[in-house]
């Protein structure tokens, strides 16, 4: 696999919220990128700021990786070496209401973009999965060899396209393919230049938070104040999004070096609390954030942290950012972009 260092990467949903931040550690590393994005929950303005944290271009294509025909131009005309595969829907509570758009985007769309990538023969394949494949897990912390079952059709979507990954490496020993299942990532990068901006009303607890510390929101709903945790309230292992990022170009690594397929966990090996984060949130930003309790959400489960031994030992990541930092970023992200993204769109970028 030598030679394959610095030809592009294809970063698919990389003007998202993880898939901007893995593209700035991707050009702090030396290499090029070329990202793949249909825009459906994200801005070309991030890869805009991209380009100002890291002084380099950003080659974008906006398009779907449902879209055969674009993949097989898209690969042919960039020479892509290897690919990180973001582009996915991700909330937990829409795929309950809409499991027939999650399992067409995440499923199909991973099965489209590896059938053109199978015709270009372009083999190392990193996928960002989700620790929802663990489902409700008998025990904590989590272990890659843990029973998996997810509870809900954001989480299976993404078991399937596992499999798949599983299915096509076992029959197929050329590909290379990284498998992340990551936890909840939190935070912005600590240029306050990208961050985590929802085009709707957020879905993951840390953007909600924020948007009622900033201003935004009146009140934030915690759902679920009765669950077996010590607070009653549900309990994650939140991880910075920049460490989350570099845990990407750890497993890019190894993909250029190893052939078959290996998965990791991407957490701290901590959880907290939705109220310890309520609390966090508060110190770094000095500002208190009113909360209602909610009833409980369909498909959601009372504790969830990752046992991230294995990641370090196969790929020499660790997380390095504490709740502190998580918080303190995502607060500056805040402050200075209140309208997200749409704020430096209607005032003709920045």
């Amino acid at each position: 696999m030598a030679g394959a260092t610095r030809r592009p990467v294809l970063v698919t949903g990389g003007a998202g919220y993880i898939g901007s931040h893995t593209v700035v550690e991707l050009l702090q590393d030396g290499r090029p990128v070329v990202v793949l994005d249909n825009l459906c929950n994200a801005s070309a303005e991030s890869l805009r700021r991209v380009e100002r944290i890291t002084g380099l271009p950003v080659p974008f294509v906006q398009g779907d990786v449902r879209d055969a025909a674009l993949l097989d131009d898209l690969l042919a005309r960039h020479d892509i070496g290897a690919v990180l595969h973001f582009a996915g829907l991700k909330a937990v509570g829409e795929s309950v209401a809409r499991p027939l758009e999650y399992y067409d985007n995440n499923v199909t769309g991973s099965q489209v973009l590896l059938q053109a990538l199978a015709r270009a023969d372009v083999r190392r394949f990193v996928f960002s999965s989700s620790a929802t494949v663990y489902g409700d897990p008998e025990s904590v912390p989590i272990r890659e060899g843990a029973r998996t079952g997810p509870t809900n059709p954001y989480g299976r979507s993404k078991w399937f396209v596992e499999m798949m990954l599983a299915d096509l490496a076992e029959a197929d020993g050329r590909w290379a393919i990284g498998n992340l299942r990551y936890f909840n990532p939190v935070g912005a990068h600590p240029s306050g230049l990208i961050g985590e901006d929802p085009s709707d009303v957020p879905n993951n607890l840390m953007p909600f938070v924020a948007q009622v510390a900033v201003g935004r929101r009146a009140q934030l709903s915690v759902f679920g104040s009765d669950w077996p945790t010590p607070d009653g309230t549900g309990v994650r292992d939140y991880i910075h999004v920049v460490d989350l990022a570099r845990g990407h170009l750890a497993a890019l690594r190894r993909v250029e070096s190893t052939p078959g397929m290996f998965t990791v966990n991407l957490g701290t090996g901590t959880g907290y609390s939705v109220l310890d984060m309520v609390r966090a949130f508060e110190r770094a930003s000095g500002r208190a954030v009113p909360h209602v309790f909610a009833p409980r959400r369909a498909g959601d489960i009372a504790r969830c942290y990752a046992d991230p031994s294995h990641a370090e030992q196969l790929l020499g990541w660790r997380a390095q950012l504490g709740v502190d930092a998580m918080c303190a970023d995502a607060w500056r992200w805040n402050c200075r972009n209140p309208d997200g993204y749409r704020g430096a769109e209607e005032a003709g970028s920045v």
